[in-house]
């Protein structure tokens, strides 16, 4: 059966016509062949619209949302060409480069991953070191398009749980201050918590930057100088823990982080060995964070591994 004829030949379009047809469609491509433009993920409740430029990137895995604040006001950002300023908002068809390189933003929705690391003693928690130590990011799986964002860090001499993830937007919930998310640690001190010692650092201890102290402190064992105590912190400042015994005159001789939220450090898991959260894991921690529902805030101890036992 011949075909019907067509109201308008294709051949009678003109370059014009097909131009403006393709500008009406949404899309930024004026000729066949070209680019198509770099998604930006969506938005809360599925609409696509301008989103800030750090909170863009830091859910595309390139970081935390200060250090991609930092990396824009070094200049090290653009958006179609042009150098980034902090608070950019960005759409859709927009082209954005780190560093030269354009970003290939994730597809909306994807499940980020993440990785509990049981860090050692001796290694750095970052990517560039001008005096060559080892650094925990050596030992981790490679990745494409992304890269592991830390969760928060661990001093040179602590050791102990370390998360890692693929999306910024997730370390935020997990770091930020305003979520509560607490950390446990294992502490071994020289010498031994006096009651009005103990008394002052659940009270609150003056630091250089401003009151700290301790959400729970109990005791762990130990026998001789050492003592062993398990401390609760609902923030992650640098160094805290120890500051916080030194302002006593007392002396750390080993910190582990034991917990981070509701991650417990798995038992078995050597020392600079990682393991990767399954879907179902991942699922739970979001459902347990802060501001993620009905189950928002509680912990689920059974994920994954259990507690882990003082070391002797």
């Amino acid at each position: 059966m011949p075909r019907p004829p067509r109201d308008r030949p294709r051949a009678a379009k003109s370059r014009a016509a097909w131009e403006r047809a393709e500008a009406g469609a949404g899309g930024d491509r004026r000729r066949r062949g070209a680019p198509r433009p770099e998604r930006i993920p969506a938005a809360p409740g599925g609409s696509v619209g301008p989103q800030k430029l750090h909170k863009v990137l830091a859910q595309a895995g390139l970081g935390s949302r200060r250090d991609l604040e930092q990396l824009i006001i070094a200049g090290r950002v653009s958006v179609n060409g042009l150098p980034a300023h902090v608070g950019q908002r960005i759409g859709p068809g927009d082209r954005v480069k780190v560093n030269g390189k354009l970003v290939r933003f994730p597809i909306a929705g994807r499940r980020p991953r993440v990785l509990l690391y049981n860090k050692v003693e001796g290694e750095i928690v970052s990517r560039e070191d001008p005096e060559g130590r080892p650094s925990v990011f050596d030992r981790l799986p490679r990745l494409g398009r992304s890269r592991w964002v830390p969760v928060g860090r661990l001093d040179f001499n602590t050791s102990g749980l370390l998360l890692f993830t693929t999306s910024g937007d997730l370390a935020n919930r997990l770091m930020h201050p305003r979520y509560g998310v607490d950390r446990e640690y294992a502490v071994r001190v020289m010498g031994q918590l006096s009651g009005a010692q103990r008394e002052k650092l659940l009270a609150g201890v003056d630091l250089d930057d401003g009151v700290a102290r301790f959400a729970a402190l109990d005791d762990a064992g130990g026998e001789g100088a050492n003592r062993w105590y398990r401390v609760r912190l609902a923030e992650g400042r640098n160094r805290e823990v120890r500051r916080l015994f030194e302002a006593l005159g007392l002396t750390v001789s080993r910190l582990i982080r034991v917990r981070y939220g509701p991650l417990v450090l798995p038992r078995g898991l050597r020392r600079g060995a990682w393991r990767e959260l399954a879907p179902e894991e991942v699922d739970r921690l979001l459902g347990a964070l802060p501001g993620a529902g009905a189950g928002a805030g509680k912990e689920q101890r059974s994920a994954p591994g259990g507690r882990r036992r003082m070391p002797e």
